[in-house]
């Protein structure tokens, strides 16, 4: 399949979500990446660019680059994040691109009785939070073509952070976290992968939740992991932040994908030991 000219820029290329997505899009469209901390490995390839969120803005390597999609996967201390992110919008308004923003369920964390959906009004807690819906709110003020809202729940997967983390704490004899009284729904790296892919193809616009349809306790989920782990009596530290059940879910309902591109609990814990 001859790659698209459609030209990507994934900011934060060296992290766990912005090196999958480059695996994913790398082979259909002119794809570019960004990373903070210089390496051998990434500097030797030509097109990734050394750039710091808290050094400088992005609209230097914006105006000389001049790519169609911006996909924001990285981290900064929070002002940076915003700085950068209002800069980006400059860019998006002059040369009519678009900004794909990867939020999190972090914009809910306010709201314990219910799950999310892609239109409920955001309010959170955290500060983390705060600074995401700052970012959200500017970018829903914009035409829609010009930015996707894509909320995430916890992500999972074979060699992701969160199970290579139960692993190390298995092996090294220590607890693993769970709370019980919270009901989330989750994802896997490739599934997400698909997903963005799909939503760049077909220049969806809008909000969209790339978590799991169905919902499961913290819990519950991490028990059953363990278990197609077969991690041998895992212990676990139970931290109950409430008397009653808490939900932090990012349900689709509004902008679902097609089936094939929909995931559920089972396939989440399927795919934490499935090499993809």
């Amino acid at each position: 399949m001859a790659k698209s000219k459609q030209k990507i820029l994934i900011l934060g290329v060296s992290g766990f979500l912005g090196k999958n997505l480059y695996k994913e899009l790398y082979p259909y469209f002119d794809v570019y990446g960004t990373y903070s901390t210089a390496t051998t490995k990434l500097s030797k390839n030509k097109q990734f660019f050394l750039w710091d969120a808290e050094q400088e803005l992005p609209g230097i390597l914006l105006e000389s680059l001049k790519p169609d999609v911006i996909i924001s996967a990285f981290r900064a201390e929070l002002n940076a994040l915003v700085y950068a992110h209002f800069d980006i919008m400059n860019y998006l308004i002059k040369y009519d691109k678009k900004l794909i923003y990867i939020s999190s369920s972090n914009v809910f964390d306010a709201f314990t009785n219910y799950p999310s959906y892609e239109y409920d009004k955001s309010l959170s807690q955290s500060k983390y939070g705060l600074f995401q819906i700052k970012i959200e709110n500017a970018l829903l003020r914009l035409p829609n073509h010009l930015y996707n809202i894509v909320r995430v729940p916890m992500i999972f997967g074979h060699d992701s952070p969160k199970i290579n983390e139960i692993k190390l704490l298995y092996d090294l004899k220590q607890p693993i976290e769970v709370f019980p009284n919270v009901v989330i729904n989750a994802t896997v790296h490739s599934k997400f992968t698909q997903q963005m892919h799909y939503i760049i193809n077909r220049k969806k616009e809008g909000v969209f939740h790339l978590g799991s349809t169905d919902l499961i306790h913290h819990y519950e989920l991490i028990e059953e992991i363990c278990d197609v782990l077969q991690l041998e009596n895992p212990t676990f530290k139970q931290v109950y932040d409430s008397n009653e059940d808490r939900f932090i879910a990012v349900i689709p309902r509004d902008n679902l994908l097609p089936k094939n591109l929909q995931i559920s609990i089972d396939e989440v814990i399927e795919k934490s030991i499935k090499v993809q």
